[in-house]
């Protein structure tokens, strides 16, 4: 099964050594939507909190200043409880 993996609040050294303030900005208000990732995704959240459900596993719920990484092939519904900030990169 593929797993959503999340690094809680990680240091501004590691986020400077992902490049993450160089990576494309995604914003989206309160909604909730199927989605399918065709690549694998790495985001850290500047805002928001969102509950996401796989459709094979456990909802997870996160939010500002979480590192998240999304498996390749894996769908999901996103619920967004507050509007969402995000710097994302697709691998």
């Amino acid at each position: 099964m593929k797993k959503i993996r999340i690094e809680a609040k990680p240091t501004e050294d590691r986020l400077a050594e992902l490049g993450v303030f160089e990576w494309d900005l995604w914003t989206k208000e309160v909604s909730e939507f199927p989605w399918t990732y065709t690549d694998k995704e790495t985001c850290y959240f500047l805002e928001g909190e969102v509950t996401i459900t796989p459709d094979e596993g456990e909802p997870v719920t996160v939010g500002t200043g979480d590192l998240v990484i999304f498996p390749k092939g894996m769908s999901c519904t996103w619920n967004i409880t507050k509007d969402v900030r995000k710097r994302f990169i697709f691998d």
